[in-house]
This record gives C-alpha cells, structure tokens and sequence, in this order.
C-alpha cells in the first residue's frame, strides 16, 4: 500500500529534478554552500513537485486507463480516491511553496508556481489533449527546478539563470519525443496528439536533431558566459554529441522502438552528467 501512495508523486521524476536543482544551487553557491538553505530548497521543490505529479495523475486518470504504461497508475486503476489523492496534492504544495517562501527566498518561490501553473494548468489540463505545440509548453515547466536552485542562492534571475533554462528546456523537448515513440501505440490509443502521432516518426526525427543541436549550443553558452568551466564543457560536450551521434542513427535503424528507448536512456545520462558537471565545475 505504502508503494501504491509513493508512486502516485512519481519519485523518479521527483529525484531526476531534484538533481537539476543542486546543479543550479552548486553553480551559484561556487563552492560557498549553504547546506541549510540548500535543504529547504530540496525539500521545497520536491513538495511542489509531489504536488504537481499528483494533480496531473489527477487531471490524466482517464487516459491513463487507455494506455498500457500507465493503466496500473494507483488513480487509473482506482486504488486511491480522488478527494484524497486532491487532498495530498494540495498539502505537499502548501507546505513546499511555505518552505520556499520563508526559508529559501521569494523569487524561487514565484518561480516554483510557475513551473507548477504551467505544467498541471496549461500543459496536463488543456495543451496536452489539444495539440501537437504541449511538448514544448511542458519543457518550460521542467526547466523550472534549475533556476530556481540557483536563484535560491543568488535570490535573481540573470544571464546564467536564463541559460540554465534554455539547457534543460531544450534537452526536454527530444527527451520527450524519444517517450512519444517508444509509446507510440500508446498515445495513439488514447488520442493524444504528440509529434510522432500527428507528424509521423520521420518528422520527429528531424525535430529532435534539431533540438539536440540546439542544447549543445545553449551548453556551450554557459562556458561563454563565464558562468562554467572547460572541463564542464568538455565532459557535456562529450556526452551531447555522443547523444547526436545516437539521434543520427535514427535515420537508419529498422527498428524504431528500440532506437527510441535507446535514445531515452542516454537522454537521462546526458542531462544527469550536465547537472554534475554544473556542480563540480
């Protein structure tokens, strides 16, 4: 039962962001962190977070019953009710927009409503059964958990804050067509109208080269920038174009759903490497 109730704020997600956001932190603190400030960050985020991914299981329990990936989702499957799966959702949000508003500073806390607003409001509730553009809306959202690491210390939003977001913002965007594909079947059986589905795969193939091609830029920016060093370039750099070189191969694989998943996985290295190579250097 415990599993059941931790798996409706989808704890991977919850921890693949809580890594971008001690990337954000580390890059702004350069090596004078405040361990306390950086609690209160962690714990903040990943409430509103837990909230978000409730609400949006909330809003997506229909369509969740139609796909085969997330028919067992403790809402589509009925184990939870919908007033007390309402009720978490709003207690984790208090209490995490609480924490970043008294303990962290106001900015993070402005920033950590707009990431919530824009992915369970505008992506989950109205772009992502609408149209083909929810993709890109929901990367807004999930570059959110960066910035607001690094406005937790730096208490603005500059230069190096808006690079952070173009990084995570476009890494998300080829991330999730690799998931559009690799579950192709699945969105389509319960008519969501992603890129792969509207456009076709070959379409897609070519917007995630562009997107990719795009993220190495905005990489590269943040050395420019003076906000990061070569060895953060040089080890992101390595890992994104290997990332390419895997999206390239798309072009030529008889299988595209092993291509895809292929792709997802070494989406998720690539961004977990960028965010540790944020911190370190």
């Amino acid at each position: 039962m415990f599993k059941k109730h931790v798996q409706l704020v989808k704890p991977k997600i919850i921890f693949g962001n809580l890594v971008s956001v001690a990337g954000g932190f580390l890059l702004a603190a350069k090596g004078n962190v405040n361990y306390i400030l950086l609690m209160f960050t962690l714990i903040g985020v990943s409430l509103v977070i837990a909230s978000s991914c409730i609400l949006n299981n909330i809003i997506d329990r229909d369509i969740d019953k139609k796909m085969e990936r997330t028919k067992n989702r403790i809402l589509a499957s009925g184990f939870m009710s919908l007033r007390s799966s309402i009720f978490y959702a709003v207690i984790s949000g208090i209490i995490g927009l609480f924490l970043l508003y008294f303990y962290v500073n106001h900015i993070s806390t402005i920033l950590a409503v707009l990431g919530s607003g824009i992915y369970v409001v505008i992506y989950s509730f109205y772009m992502k059964r609408r149209s083909i553009y929810s993709t890109l809306i929901g990367s807004i959202a999930g570059a959110t958990p960066p910035v607001i690491g690094y406005c937790a210390v730096t208490s603005k939003f500059n230069i190096c804050a808006l690079i952070l977001a173009l990084i995570f913002s476009l890494w998300q965007i080829p991330h999730s067509y690799s998931i559009a594909i690799l579950f192709l079947k699945d969105y389509k059986s319960a008519n969501i109208p992603v890129l792969p589905v509207i456009k076709g795969i070959q379409t897609t193939k070519n917007h995630i080269i562009f997107y990719i091609l795009l993220f190495i830029i905005s990489i590269i920016m943040l050395t420019i920038g003076g906000y990061a060093g070569y060895m953060y370039l040089i080890v992101s750099l390595i890992v994104s174009l290997i990332w390419f070189i895997i999206a390239l191969s798309g072009y030529k694989t008889d299988n595209n759903t092993s291509w895809a998943r292929q792709l997802f996985m070494y989406s998720i290295f690539t961004i977990t490497i960028v965010s540790i190579m944020i911190s370190i250097d």
